[in-house]
């Protein structure tokens, strides 16, 4: 377990969630995503960081970094002998009527039997419509997508659902949706992959099962999105 995640672990213990799954509840997240960032398999960023700081009560940055102000201990409660004081901040927000409706939903899309490398049409086809996680609920144009096979395995399995950032730029060892059109006035492949590169002469993604490189022509890709977490809807 990493530094990072033994932090995450220690916040959620002293915030008194005694489970992971209890703190992903909680949180609104899906429980596998946080569970991997907690023991150390996948890591999280800082606007994760900021979600699990304000439910945690504990600063981002020391989260992210260890450095700022540490998460104090407590006893039923109380702070343990030797914490210190903690400063009480004046609220920023008042208690009103209760929200009435749902919250944002997303379209989740996909087929139930994709390609040779899990590709699948981005046609449109709408499978369900899922709550969008806190982390994307104010992103304009979030989406998910329902993997297809095992080509990702064992990062991403069959039928999990992938939750989409489209505005989020995407850097080398991402894990993202890429839409490819082959024929002109076509629908695009979608492909759930890990990024290597994307420049003017191709894109280039890997695949886990069979490990292998994914080469296309730039001309022929649509889009690249981040995707933000994945897990059962």
């Amino acid at each position: 377990m990493s530094e990072k995640a033994e932090r995450l672990r220690q916040a959620r213990v002293r915030a008194g969630y005694r489970f992971a799954s209890d703190a992903a509840n909680a949180l609104g997240v899906v429980a596998s995503t946080y569970r991997a960032h907690e023991n150390g398999q996948n890591d999280f960023e800082l606007d994760e960081a900021e979600l699990y700081g304000r439910k945690f009560d504990v600063d981002s940055v020391w989260l992210m970094k260890g450095t700022e102000r540490h998460p104090e201990s407590r006893v039923n409660g109380s702070a343990a002998p030797g914490s210190g004081t903690k400063e009480i901040i004046p609220p920023n927000a008042e208690v009103r009527a209760n929200i009435i409706g749902e919250g944002e939903k997303i379209p989740v899309f996909g087929q139930a039997v994709g390609g040779v490398d899990g590709e699948f049409l981005m046609n449109g086809n709408v499978l369900y419509e899922v709550m969008a996680p806190p982390i994307l609920s104010d992103k304009s144009g979030a989406y998910a997508v329902s993997v297809s096979g095992d080509s990702m395995y064992p990062r991403y399995e069959d039928g999990e659902v992938c939750f989409v950032d489209p505005s989020r730029r995407v850097k080398k060892g991402d894990y993202v949706i890429a839409q490819i059109r082959l024929e002109e006035g076509g629908a695009p492949l979608a492909y759930v992959k890990k990024f290597v590169r994307h420049n003017s002469a191709e894109l280039v993604l890997e695949q886990f099962n069979p490990p292998k490189e994914l080469r296309f022509e730039a001309q022929t890709v649509d889009s690249v999105h981040y995707i933000a977490l994945a897990g059962n809807a």
